[in-house]
């Protein structure tokens, strides 16, 4: 087994002035399984291609244990990699395709097949072992992908946004085999994807990048419950936060006609730094709530209703500091707007999420 240490570990592409990971710090525990995610360009592949050795490391270190390997070659650094598009050899049996490292090795031919028959095994594979990939679908192609991996015996696993071919109820399906799988190896794990719902439900910590700079690496729960910035709070959650900058009051935060009680400490912090009377609040689906005009709260035009049974999500707009903008309300199945119909969003106190108008660092 094996930890991953990133030590300030940066990469720019030749041609760019910006970094694509900029100081990176970040340590994996042995037998953890982390996750990266992050939007589009947020340098997350990037960081796993450093690590994997794919990428160059051009300020700063990749430790794998105690051993520096940001100038070791990839096959000198103990790892396997999976790849979102499989990269299996088409005209090789499931079995020879798993089997191809272990050859490259000399390894002897009864250690060879128990090792490929045991990942068959976990994988489920044991019936497709003499086909050839174009005769699987896509998640046998991803699982056989994962047992070339796995009979490696690697110290890291890679895997780089491996689910993104799959259709979305083979996607729910296979994180979860790969989540127990992982469990069952014990073998660290470092997985990139910029599905956040992903993130939550595979991995023991995320880490949030944006820009190539690490916004937070915490636990799901954590992330969810506290996030560090206004970029991390509306990044993680399905649906996103509802994130609102308003007046600032001495009561607290004037939110259409409800104030939400802020601490003395919580107003004198968002006032500093160059910030106006303002500040942004953060409000998840779930702690809000519909009431009628009499009780106050901002107005909002239903544009969308998601029943999804026993509860539904309410998607709306309101004509708010002089700009649209765009609400979602959880509510329960039986208090569902009709479209078009003009709501109004109350806040729960308590549950208000709140940053700095100007830094977005979070303020309680």
């Amino acid at each position: 087994m094996a930890t991953v240490t990133y030590q300030d570990a940066t990469r720019i592409y030749p041609g760019s002035e910006e970094p694509a990971v900029d100081r990176l710090n970040l340590e994996v525990q042995d037998g953890e399984f982390l996750v990266l995610v992050g939007p589009s360009g947020c340098g997350k592949s990037t960081s796993l291609r450093m690590l994997a050795g794919l990428e160059e490391v051009d300020e700063g270190s990749v430790f794998i244990n105690e051993t520096d390997v940001s100038n070791l070659p990839p096959k000198s650094r103990d790892i396997a990699m999976v790849f979102q598009n499989y990269a299996l050899y088409p005209h090789m049996s499931v079995f020879d395709n798993m089997a191809f490292a272990l050859k490259l090795r000399r390894m002897p031919k009864a250690d060879i097949k128990q090792r490929v028959e045991e990942a068959a095994k976990l994988l489920d594979l044991t019936d497709y072992l003499h086909r050839k990939p174009k005769a699987l679908s896509g998640g046998q192609r991803q699982r056989v992908a994962m047992g070339r991996a796995i009979v490696r015996e690697p110290q890291v696993f890679l895997m780089d946004e491996p689910l993104s071919n799959l259709d979305a109820k083979l996607r729910v399906q296979t994180r979860s085999q790969i989540a127990s799988l992982q469990k069952r190896l014990g073998i660290t794990t470092v997985y990139v994807t910029h599905d956040q719902i992903e993130a939550m439900t595979m991995g023991h910590r995320i880490a949030v990048l944006k820009d190539g700079l690490l916004q937070q690496c915490d636990t799901p729960r954590v992330l969810y419950e506290t996030p560090g910035n206004v970029f991390v709070a509306g990044f993680i959650g399905s649906p996103a936060m509802n994130i609102k900058t308003v007046k600032l009051t001495e009561g607290g935060a004037l939110f259409g006609d409800v104030t939400l009680p802020l601490s003395r400490e919580v107003r004198d912090a968002a006032t500093g730094e160059g910030a106006d009377q303002e500040v942004t609040i953060g409000i998840r689906p779930e702690h809000c709530k519909l009431g009628s005009g009499t009780s106050g709260g901002i107005p909002i035009e239903v544009d969308l209703v998601e029943e999804l049974g026993s509860e539904a999500y309410v998607y709306g707009h309101a004509v708010y500091n002089g700009s649209s903008e765009r609400f979602v309300v959880r509510t329960d199945s039986a208090n569902v707007p009709r479209l078009a119909e003009t709501v109004h969003v109350v806040p729960e106190p308590g549950h208000e999420h709140v940053f700095h108008a100007v830094s977005g660092s979070r303020l309680n």
